[in-house]
C-alpha cells in the first residue's frame, strides 16, 4: 500500500516562496494566475497493515514528523 501525503502552509500563514513563484510566472507571461502556494509531497510505502491501521499510522506520521502543526496542514490518500 502507498500513502500520498501533501503538506502545505495554513492559509493564515504567509508564503514568501509562493509569492516569489507567482511573481516569476506573471513576469514570464502566464495569465489568469491568482496566486501560488507551495508545499511538500511524500510517498510512504506501507506493508503488513490493514487499511484502517495504515490510515492511523500515516496520520500519526504526518502529524508528528512530516509537519509543523503550528503553521502547516496535511492531507493524505491511500492506494493499494
Amino acid at each position: 500500500m502507498t500513502a500520498y501525503v501533501y503538506v502545505s502552509l495554513k492559509k493564515s500563514v504567509l508564503d514568501p516562496q509562493g509569492k516569489t513563484i507567482h511573481g516569476a510566472l506573471k513576469k514570464m507571461g502566464y495569465k489568469g494566475l491568482e496566486g501560488v502556494r507551495q508545499g511538500k509531497y511524500f510517498e510512504l510505502t506501507l506493508d503488513g497493515l490493514s487499511r484502517d491501521e495504515a490510515q492511523s499510522e500515516v496520520e500519526r506520521i504526518a502529524r508528528e514528523v512530516l509537519t509543523n502543526p503550528v503553521i502547516e496542514d496535511f492531507r493524505f490518500s491511500l492506494a493499494e
